[in-house]
């Protein structure tokens, strides 16, 4: 795994230097990446990246070629439906992933072609009110909704708030 990590780094760093991009976000989440393709099946379980600016590492685990990132025709720098089966959902926005979980859970009611849902989110998109009103929700539904916090302090500008406070307190 530590090869595969490697050489997905190195893909990223090559093409963003290329092409342009998102750099930081998407060399600090290869191992999430490589964890959760080796523990879920993508697409049957249904992984939600939020504002989906880290999914570069997704994107070649799931057979697509950086080569063209970010040009006419070419892969999209975000996660894109018509792409791939494996991007079940576009965020152009942050602090959406827990709340669209949660109607991926709903639609799993009757339809049995989605597996476990799970949402990645950033440790500054999870202070955002929508995240706290999807948690909430999530609490009350009983869902069995899988939330991986990337607490990695790495956000466009300092995060704010008692939770941001809390995650800095325990680093």
């Amino acid at each position: 795994m530590d090869s595969v990590a490697s050489d997905i780094r190195d893909e990223i760093l090559r093409t963003v230097s290329e092409n342009g991009g998102h750099l930081s976000s998407n060399l600090g989440i290869v191992e999430l990446t490589l964890a959760l393709h080796r523990v879920f099946d993508s697409p049957f379980d249904q992984i939600i990246f939020d504002v989906s600016h880290q999914t570069y590492a997704h994107k070649l685990l799931t057979g697509r070629n950086l080569k063209d990132l970010r040009k006419l025709n070419g892969v999209s720098g975000f996660s894109k439906i018509s792409e791939s089966d494996h991007d079940v959902y576009e965020a152009g926005h942050s602090s959406t992933s827990i709340s669209t979980a949660l109607g991926f859970l709903e639609a799993k009611k009757t339809n049995s072609n989605i597996g476990e849902v799970i949402c990645v989110i950033g440790d500054s998109s999870i202070t955002n009110g929508l995240a706290f009103e999807a948690l909430n929700n999530a609490q009350i539904e009983d869902t069995n909704l899988i939330v991986i916090l990337n607490d990695n302090q790495m956000s466009i500008s300092p995060s704010v708030g008692n939770l941001s406070a809390y995650l800095n307190s325990v680093r």
